[in-house]
């Protein structure tokens, strides 16, 4: 019980995000109404997502500083989770844009197409793929030593570009995404309220946790995967 305190923890965290999220009262905010309860999905998964990653890397630089093949196997895995936390919060994303941003009176394949150029959506896109682009580096290197090197240095080099890619530049540029000059759809600091607050940082912990739970199960079969594969 007491090596798995932190999974009863992740249950407990998630059912209090889902029924608070969804249940609990919200500001009444002009265009995003009940959509705001998104907040504690979306932006709470990418959070998650950057979570991971920062573990992922982590895992990498001890690789290159041990050589340990465990580290590179953290490492490869723990991307892998924060990849389909990337792609859950990136779709989140586009059905909350779908509701808020798409324009009433234009056809709307049209409005998707002035959507889908914002360059939140874009930055996040590039990040996602450059971490794509890390599973099809490893799978491209059939030498072990040579594959988990080269690919823990890509990793290092991808994180460095994620943030930029997802927080520096689509602030610089024009966008419709919440929080960037001009719109004025949600203001962090000023539109969630203490409620919103009470819920927003356990969902942030609860759905990190479920990473880490996930990637550790991913874990465990690999390792019992490779040693089968050795003996």
């Amino acid at each position: 019980m007491k090596k798995h305190w932190w999974k009863i923890l992740t249950v407990c965290l998630l059912a209090y995000t889902f029924l608070a999220g969804l249940l609990g009262p919200v500001p009444r905010l002009p265009l995003l109404q009940e959509t705001i309860r998104n907040l504690y999905f979306h932006v709470c998964m990418w959070f998650a997502m950057m979570i991971l990653f920062t573990i992922s890397v982590v895992h990498s630089i001890r690789y290159l500083r041990t050589l340990q093949p465990k580290f590179d196997r953290a490492a490869r895995l723990y991307a892998g989770t924060g990849i389909l936390f990337g792609l859950l919060g990136y779709g989140t994303g586009a059905i909350w844009a779908s509701f808020t941003w798409a324009d009433p009176n234009i056809p709307l394949l049209d409005s998707f197409s002035t959507i889908a150029r914002d360059p939140k959506l874009i930055g996040a896109a590039v990040a996602l793929l450059v971490y794509a682009a890390y599973m099809v580096l490893r799978d491209s290197i059939n030498d072990i030593d040579k594959r988990a090197r080269i690919s823990a240095v890509y990793n290092v080099f991808a994180f460095v570009l994620l943030f930029p890619a997802i927080w520096i530049l689509p602030r610089i540029l024009p966008s419709l995404h919440p929080g960037n000059e001009g719109n004025p759809a949600l203001d962090v600091k000023n539109d969630i309220s203490a409620g919103m607050r009470i819920v927003f940082y356990p969902a942030v912990l609860g759905w990190t946790l479920l990473g880490v739970w996930i990637t550790q199960l991913k874990i465990r079969l690999q390792t019992l995967v490779d040693k089968k594969f050795e003996s």
